[in-house]
């Protein structure tokens, strides 16, 4: 399990493509390589990866097919930064909201707007996902536990606050990028049942 309270952000080093798989190296910052062993839980912008070698700061993660399709994990590049966080263990402080590491879907930058006092961000997602995300609740965006703002039509944006945008790299998101989407397993599991109940009396 994941808080969705992003610890910091780390750079891809090496990238090893393969047929339907590959590898990836970052450099984690030394104080989140304390205690980490191989099989540890590790997300890379909200999607849960295991560690599978760890040479010092440098650490590896093998990414399955279904990974590279559902996120945007496949479109890193040397060089890019991820957020990262460290699975949550019982007794921590859970800041965000429990996230589980596993990406939903995929959503578009479609517009950011800067002001003095504010970073606004929209995003596009697929219209039958639209109405699992509400004003004021929860959702996971490139592993960021962030409250939505405004919904409207198959767009929702999120309010970014100057912490946010100095440790995650959604300060580098534009237009036409693609962001990995967690939606808050409680509300689907909510907005699921009572379109089975309504369902369900439509038959009597």
């Amino acid at each position: 399990m994941f808080t969705g309270i992003i610890q910091a952000t780390a750079q891809v080093v090496s990238i090893d493509k393969k047929t339907l798989f590959q590898t990836h190296i970052i450099r984690l910052p030394f104080e989140m390589t304390q205690g980490l062993v191989v099989g540890a839980s590790v997300a890379h912008n909200g999607c849960c990866l295991t560690v599978t070698e760890i040479n010092d700061q440098l650490v590896s993660f093998d990414l399955m097919q279904e990974t590279l399709n559902v996120t945007n994990l496949g479109l890193l590049n040397v060089g890019d930064y991820v957020n990262v966080e460290r699975a949550a263990k019982f007794g921590d402080e859970i800041g965000g909201h429990a996230m589980s590491g596993h990406i939903m879907t995929t959503a578009t930058v479609s517009a950011v707007n800067i002001t003095e006092n504010n970073h606004q961000i929209w995003f596009s997602v697929p219209e039958q996902l639209i109405k699992y995300i509400f004003t004021k609740g929860y959702i996971g965006i490139d592993g960021i536990s962030l409250t939505v703002g405004d919904v409207k039509d198959s767009h929702f944006n999120v309010n970014l606050i100057p912490e946010t945008l100095q440790r995650t790299n959604l300060k580098n998101r534009t237009v036409n990028d693609v962001i990995n989407v967690e939606i808050d397993p409680q509300t689907q599991a909510i907005v699921d049942t009572v379109e089975r109940m309504m369902a369900n009396k439509t038959h009597f």
